[in-house]
């Protein structure tokens, strides 16, 4: 290495150590080759590097932390639930012993559309794609035993996100745990639920008042909490392209930041607790340069368009889950080879944390043994690869920088549209992004059909091969035994306080002025159920009915 290099890199390291004073200065590779936390060129007037910037700082192309993940690796967190609460809490526990960092709830369609265990319409989904909570005491026994002063907990919940927050909250409160010291995500994305998933029981405009609302209240009473998790995930697994994914997702974190600010919210008294969740598929380099690309745009336009002064007001911060519509149930064990490469693209794309699918998940919900397996990747990557030892470690790679800007470029296009066509709320009411996407799907699809694209085991090295065995089954007996704990709590609680607290929160539901999430944690403290809060303001509300565009 020359003198000068050796001076210049110098410089670039001294620059992200005093960012992070607290972090290991020097990683040094099976050669002995020193690493510092950053790479740099030769020379301190190169005009890339004027371009590129540095990690830490606007627009944080290159990630949002000087030194990425030399102090503290992403968080691990393996998306889990199923059955009952207390199968689900038997499954935390295991991967909490397995050596998780986080925990991330997945709960039943039922509790996604604000249907108690017990109503007509949750029969036969009980369980089967989630944890099935219905109130008070099913969230208690969801948490038994996990410390939340300790565990940061991510929920993938969006139209029932303010009761889920409200009862966690409650437990919270049992276990002694103030709000000011919760730390975790709520999804709380309802946008992309019009666009991709399905998943959503009000009319957009309510809908957004209870995002708003959970804004308000995290940012005043749960400072630590993530009050929205803006999703591009699902937009991915409908079928979209990955400028698609970023132009839609930050599509709809705008519309989300102008509906806060309708409310009379500061953009840097809320933008800094916003956080995003992405899909990882398969292209390993656009994918590294997908998030680089969402990253640089986000600051931009949380800059220029919206004065954000608070450069944590500025960052794109994200949780990424591998791809679950490119696992193949043919062949599952190739699955372990495609979540491997999209969680190495991950972390080199910088995620904060991240969810790795398992082998059999296109075949039944995860075994232990595959969660298990799932985690471990994680773990490979961050202790034994080298690749979090610093910071954006391709970076300056002629063909990834080139994607990073034809990504901005085309996801910049996107929103051009969608700001012609009156923002992302009209936008999905004229049906543009669904068109969008169901096109790409189409495209893709065809490439599959015609073998243009090749799946190895789906479409091209085939074999014939028995059925899998150890696959997980939820066992059926779930709905009958939360529907007696429904019975049973009916009986038990104060039904007059119940119907007070459900009462005053429709008066609320009329006023715009009011916040909904201190009454709806006034209603789960009394043991109102999930049904009942959402059928309460399902009177006032309506239920959306989504419009068929030709």
């Amino acid at each position: 290495m020359s003198d000068e290099r050796r001076r210049w890199l110098d410089q670039v390291w001294d620059r992200a150590r005093a960012k992070s004073p607290e972090r290991k200065d020097v990683f040094r590779t099976t050669s002995d080759i020193e690493l510092g936390p950053v790479d740099a060129p030769s020379s301190p007037d190169a005009e890339y590097l004027k371009e590129l910037g540095f990690p830490g700082e606007y627009p944080f192309t290159r990630g949002i932390q000087p030194t990425m993940y030399r102090g503290r690796h992403w968080t691990m967190r393996q998306y889990a639930g199923f059955g009952s609460a207390e199968d689900a809490n038997a499954r935390y526990h295991y991967l909490l012993k397995s050596g998780q960092t986080g925990l991330s709830v997945a709960f039943d369609l039922p509790t996604q559309m604000g249907r108690d265990a017990d109503h007509p319409r949750a029969r036969g989904e009980v369980g089967k794609v989630g944890v099935s909570i219905s109130s008070l005491r099913d969230m208690e026994v969801l948490l038994k035993g996990i410390p939340l002063a300790d565990v940061s907990t991510s929920m993938t919940i969006n139209s029932t996100a303010a009761i889920l927050l409200s009862l966690y909250a409650a437990v919270g409160e049992q276990q002694g745990v103030p709000l000011e010291k919760l730390s975790g995500t709520v999804q709380n994305d309802i946008l992309k639920e019009y666009i991709a998933r399905g998943t959503y029981v009000y009319p957009p405009r309510e809908s957004l008042r209870l995002v708003t609302d959970v804004f308000a209240f995290c940012a005043k009473r749960v400072p630590r909490w993530n009050p929205i998790s803006i999703s591009g995930y699902h937009i991915r697994e409908a079928g979209s392209t990955a400028a698609q994914e970023i132009a839609f997702t930050l599509g709809n974190g705008i519309a989300y930041v102008d509906a806060a600010r309708r409310a009379g919210l500061e953009v840097d008294a809320f933008a800094g607790r916003l956080s995003f969740f992405f899909n990882v598929h398969n292209n390993f380099l656009e994918e590294i340069a997908k998030f680089r690309a969402a990253r640089r745009l986000w600051a931009r336009l949380m800059k220029e368009r919206f004065g954000a002064k608070d450069p944590r007001s500025q960052m794109l911060r994200f949780h990424a889950q591998t791809a679950g519509s490119t696992l193949t149930a043919q062949q599952p064990e190739n699955n372990v080879v495609r979540v491997a490469l999209q969680a190495m693209a991950a972390v080199l794309g910088g995620a904060q944390s991240l969810h790795t699918n398992s082998k059999d998940e296109a075949l039944a919900l995860p075994s232990e043994a595959a969660a298990k397996l799932a985690l471990r990747t994680q773990q490979i990557i961050a202790y034994e690869t080298g690749v979090a030892d610093v910071a954006d470690p391709l970076g300056g790679s002629y063909t990834l920088e080139r994607l990073t800007d034809e990504l901005e470029a085309r996801a910049d296009g996107y929103l051009t549209k969608v700001d012609a066509l009156g923002g992302m709320v009209e936008a999905i009411a004229q049906g543009y992004p669904q068109q969008e996407i169901q096109d790409a799907a189409y495209r893709a699809q065809r490439a599959l059909e015609t073998r243009e694209s090749v799946v190895v085991g789906l479409n091209e090295f085939r074999e014939e091969e028995p059925p899998p065995e150890g696959l997980l089954r939820v066992n059926e007996r779930v709905e009958r035994t939360q529907a007696a704990r429904l019975a049973a709590l009916r009986k038990e609680r104060d039904g007059a306080s119940v119907q007070r607290r459900l009462d005053a929160l429709r008066v609320a539901a009329k006023d715009e002025r009011q916040n909904l999430v201190p009454l709806i944690l006034d209603a789960v403290k009394s043991l109102a159920t999930l049904g009942e809060i959402s059928d309460a303001l399902r009177d006032v509300f309506g239920e959306h009915r989504e419009q068929v565009v030709l």
